[in-house]
């Protein structure tokens, strides 16, 4: 399980730049680059001063450094039968609305 830094602060299980996901699937199947993938577990956060409470939950459920990837990024080196087995990774998309504007900035492509 790799270690996830998240800097997409508009979405809604990110807390203190980690994800309070167990799981979360990294799309992009046909990617070939970084920005042809996107964090498709993306949930744009909702209501008045949502980016201001950016670090509060609901749930209780706390944030961790340790997080499950589905990866669909087919050509991606660290796509093992569908899991991610880099060591670390990072998902970008900072001021994001929806998945499309988020990447796994740590792909890279193992296809000759």
């Amino acid at each position: 399980m790799p270690d996830l830094r998240c800097t997409v602060q508009t979405c809604t299980h990110n807390q203190n730049y980690y994800c309070k996901l167990d799981n979360i699937v990294v799309g992009g199947s046909a990617a070939k680059n970084a920005e042809e993938t996107s964090c498709d577990s993306f949930e744009e956060r909702k209501g008045e001063g949502a980016y201001m409470d950016a670090y509060s939950d609901s749930t209780g459920k706390e944030a961790s450094a340790k997080c499950g990837v589905d990866c669909k990024a087919m050509d991606c080196m660290y796509n093992k039968d569908c899991q991610c087995h880099a060591g670390k990774i990072s998902v970008e998309g900072g001021n994001a609305c929806h998945c499309g504007e988020t990447e796994c900035a740590t792909f890279k492509c193992g296809c000759a």
